[in-house]
């Protein structure tokens, strides 16, 4: 019997990390581009920075408009089913970037391959809930929320890395589409028995596609989206345009890569003992650190602006390896069994409105006022939502968990 339960109670069982496997693909093929992507469009469509805000954000909007529905579905049909076609369409839009040929054409292709992106992270999101021991689902979340935070990091590094050695950007996207292929590959050997698929019988509400009791925690971390959008897609040019910094873009994902391992060690503990309101307060001061020493740079002199650069991506890094897992335990943890696929809709809905807006916002920004104004926006979106988790959202979590082992 003792033996038993240790099986029944194994973290890394195999499902589990097949999905984590499988996560780490989507996102690996996702960012692998996303700092290049402007710099392909400047490059060879000749587009400005604003219509570059605008062509990126398309995709995140339309990823905005599936994962309500998506969580929906996920909940209401059988998940392996909703995953493999989810998987498959969004390995598939990766061919369209090789065959558009006209900035029009480029811009239809990365706006509907939102859909199947955001339909795909609630539904591969899902499935690793549902392999994970209910005992251990908080520590899984954390380390599953990992895979991604990795693939964030690691992708642009490699992408930035392929692009430096070959000046190829048809290259990386044979690689993100052949990434994909794998990643759907591999969540096609994923064993779901029938007790873990759980028919939605309830009448259609708005609290079916949006978790209502969660819109606090999603507002907050939308604030926590945006400037990680305006990170991730405008470092590359800042860093050349405004720092003076060239090659530098993919050692700082690697450096962010090394905080959010990092964050795993030093939150893994405060995880295991249900400490969430512990883990995203440490996490988002941490990040707001790292955002205020990345701005301040210039501010530094040549020597200081190298040590500030590279360390703020540590601290962002650490910080959002605290911050993510434990928004995301909090969200499931204000929802009921059946409405897991809400919930994590409803935590990637506010991450993608945050990256959207600041993708469009920071593009906006720097056309008019230029890389560094728009950074600054960062760091002022950011410290208010470190105020809103302290001042209501913390306490809004704690009079909603349903789950009296967390805190």
């Amino acid at each position: 019997m003792q033996l038993l339960m240790t099986t029944q109670e194994r973290l890394w069982n195999r499902n589990y990390c097949k999905v984590m496997a499988a996560n780490f693909a989507l996102f690996f093929a996702f960012y692998v581009l996303t700092p290049l992507l402007p710099l392909y469009l400047s490059e060879h469509f000749g587009a400005t920075k604003d219509v570059i805000g605008l062509v990126l954000s398309g995709y995140t909007i339309t990823a905005l408009l599936f994962r309500p529905f998506s969580g929906y579905f996920v909940d209401s049909f059988p998940r392996r089913t909703v995953l493999m076609i989810c998987f498959g369409a969004f390995a598939i839009f990766f061919a369209g970037y090789l065959a558009a040929s006209t900035l029009l054409l480029f811009t239809i292709v990365r706006t509907l391959h939102g859909g199947p992106f955001g339909a795909l992270t609630v539904a591969n999101s899902t499935v690793a809930i549902d392999v994970l021991p209910s005992s251990r689902r908080t520590e899984g979340i954390g380390y599953y929320g990992l895979s991604n935070n990795l693939a964030m990091a690691l992708a642009p590094t490699i992408g930035l890395w392929i692009y430096t050695l070959t000046g190829n950007f048809e290259l990386l996207f044979w690689i993100a589409l052949a990434v994909a292929c794998a990643g759907w590959a591999v969540d096609a050997t994923v064993e779901l028995s029938a007790k873990e698929i759980i028919p939605n019988k309830q009448k259609l509400s708005l609290d079916r596609f949006f978790l209502l009791r969660g819109w606090l925690l999603g507002a907050n971390m939308t604030a926590f989206g945006f400037c990680f959008g305006v990170l991730s897609n405008y470092l590359a040019i800042y860093g050349k345009e405004v720092l003076g910094i060239n090659g530098g873009t993919g050692t700082y994902f690697l450096l962010c890569s090394l905080g959010l391992m990092l964050s795993r060690i030093q939150g893994g503990r405060t995880l295991r003992q249900g400490r969430l309101t512990h883990n995203a307060g440490f996490g988002m001061v941490t990040s707001l650190a790292g955002y205020t020493l990345f701005i301040l740079l210039p501010t530094l002199g040549t020597w200081l602006t190298d040590i500030g650069y590279y360390g703020s991506a540590l601290l962002i890094g650490l910080g959002n390896g605290h911050m993510w897992p434990a928004f995301q335990n909090m969200t499931i943890n204000v929802a009921r069994n059946n409405q897991r696929g809400t919930a994590n809709s409803t935590i990637l809905i506010s991450w993608d409105i945050g990256i959207g807006l600041g993708i469009l916002i920071g593009g906006i920004i720097a056309e008019h006022l230029g890389y560094h104004a728009a950074f600054w926006t960062v760091v002022g979106v950011n410290a208010a939502g470190v105020l809103t988790y302290f001042l209501r959202t913390r306490s809004f979590f704690l009079r909603r968990n349903l789950n009296p082992t967390v805190r």
